[in-house]
């Protein structure tokens, strides 16, 4: 497979850097700031003041006038950071520099291409009742979410108080969602009726648990509610009218492909690798199913109880063997961070694509979640430096952190996880088969080749056994946000791709020196671009 220009050539001129997600310890090079570093950090704390959109009526402002004003003023700030000249810094505040030029070039994309306000119904989903396993929300978000699952219940009164105040942003922000809502994106108009509708469902939910709660919070969540179910009607009254497609095109997803998710490749070089990276896991799947057709099938959890019992042997077992392995450096909160996330029996009829998984062995999915520890090692040891101290904006992580976890489902196979219990080899091979599959559909629906609807039908087609079912909501919710994101649908199998080509030549330069023993880090691949 030939990437544009020879991807071993572009990685010799690209900075290739495992950086701590979380503690980073700079080297003593890297603690000698220059002035034109500090001038840096000035300019990153008053971007991301900048970047925050202003209030209107308590709500965040996304109406034309402001936008416009920020485009222009946007090039100011890009001029401030052209102004400073990185070369000869450590590598470590290249790495800085790199990403402030790419969020600035994040907004650019959403401004000049993407208009999320303006063709996304979903961006003016509020009310969040899990948490993220990601560094950010996955997908274009508005500015003053609400993170449901952060609170406890019974509300203390300060809760109930604070809970009140995010809630009243709702009604404010959908009016103004009423005006700022001019695309004709049909796919992403269709899909945001349904995030919205389920908004509904969630106040609901939020009232019933809030029952004996204060007058304010009360008349929060109905005044919130009315504002949604008002702001659904309207959707589903407009949506006859939104008849164009809604991908960005090859071209555009091009561009911020590169210069907003640092990744060096192409839509076409995406659809090449996940074409490939399809074929590999459907040959590598029948190969081990011959192999296997001896043994048993897996056994299939069949009660709670058991499914508790398979979750939190599975993670004993597996931080037995990174430790008896030495593959990565182990940290206490990593068995605690994962037992967190075992998650619950789900009756057969019920189970969407990775409940299975999770069913047949539960260690094929706990290995994805590498997510829960970077997550433990941004909250326990904070980076160093204020750029990668939290998350970055425009989901710039989003090739490290999939790929990473995707990386290591397979790493793991082939580290010798599942030697004893070859069976489990097929699902991740099946995993693997259908984060390819999802992608490339994803690709196809942003060159406007598919349809949403021809996406999801490619997606379950070309995914083994019949696991994703098209009557369940993963499937639906995957095309959606890989629509409403240019690049996360493919970012788990390139991400994987490149940490690949990573070890590969780091393994290289290092010789006998190299170990695959993995510095719990951030992997950025950054090039170093023409002007």
């Amino acid at each position: 497979m030939r990437i544009r220009g020879g991807l071993s050539r572009l990685l010799s001129r690209t900075l290739c850097i495992l950086i701590a997600a979380g503690s980073g310890a700079l080297t003593a090079e890297e603690h000698s700031v220059s002035g034109s570093y500090d001038n840096l950090l000035t300019l990153f704390a008053d971007w991301r003041a900048f970047e925050r959109p202003p209030l209107l009526d308590g709500a965040p402002d996304y109406t034309a006038a402001t936008l416009g004003r920020k485009q222009a003023d946007l090039k100011d700030y890009q001029a401030r950071l052209a102004a400073i000249d990185p070369k000869g810094w450590p590598v470590a505040q290249q790495v800085d520099y790199a990403l402030v030029r790419a969020e600035m070039n994040g907004l650019d994309f959403d401004l000049r291409v993407l208009q999320p306000w303006a063709r996304d119904p979903a961006f003016y989903h509020s009310l969040w009742t899990e948490q993220s396993d990601t560094p950010a929300h996955e997908g274009t978000t508005h500015d003053r979410l609400i993170e449901l699952w952060s609170y406890t219940f019974p509300l203390s009164a300060a809760d109930e108080k604070k809970l009140a105040s995010e809630l009243s942003i709702i009604p404010p922000l959908l009016r103004q969602a009423q005006s700022n809502l001019i695309g004709n994106a049909h796919d992403l108009w269709v899909t945001g009726i349904g995030t919205m509708q389920q908004q509904v469902k969630d106040l609901d939910a939020l009232d019933e648990k809030t029952a004996k709660s204060g007058r304010d919070l009360k008349r929060a969540i109905q005044a919130a509610h009315e504002a949604t179910t008002q702001f659904v009607a309207w959707l589903e009254q407009q949506a006859p009218s939104k008849t164009a497609p809604s991908g960005v095109g090859k071209d555009n997803y091009t561009w911020n492909l590169q210069h907003v998710h640092l990744v060096p490749m192409t839509w076409d070089d995406e659809v090449t690798l996940l074409k490939r990276e399809l074929a590999r896991a459907h040959a590598s799947l029948h190969l081990e199913e011959q192999r296997n057709r001896d043994l048993p099938p897996l056994h299939v959890t069949a009660s709670p109880e058991e499914f508790q019992q398979r979750g939190n042997d599975a993670v004993t077992k597996y931080i037995a063997f990174l430790r008896d392995h030495d593959v990565f450096p182990m940290h206490d909160y990593m068995d605690s961070a994962m037992r967190a996330h075992i998650g619950e029996y789900v009756p057969e009829e019920t189970r969407n694509f990775f409940s299975i998984a999770t069913h047949n062995e539960p260690l094929t999915l706990y290995t994805h979640f590498y997510h829960w520890w970077d997550l433990a090692q941004m909250r326990e040891d904070p980076h160093k430096s204020p750029v990668r101290r939290g998350p970055l904006l425009y989901n710039i992580w989003d090739t490290r952190a999939e790929g990473m976890a995707t990386n290591v489902e397979e790493m793991m196979m082939h580290a010798g996880l599942y030697d004893d219990n070859p069976r489990a080899k097929e699902v991740v091979w099946i995993m693997l088969a259908q984060r390819a599959a999802r992608g490339l559909a994803s690709l196809y629906a942003q060159a406007n080749m598919f349809t949403l609807k021809q996406a999801k039908d490619f997606q379950v087609e070309w995914t083994p056994r019949g696991w994703m079912r098209p009557d369940l909501d993963l499937l639906g919710f995957e095309q959606q946000l890989y629509l409403r994101q240019p690049g996360y649908g493919t970012s788990y199998v390139t991400g994987k791709y490149l940490l690949e080509e990573l070890m590969k030549d780091r393994s290289h330069q290092l010789g006998d020196g190299f170990s695959v023993r993995v510095r719990g880090g951030v992997l950025l691949v950054l090039r170093e671009w023409a002007d």
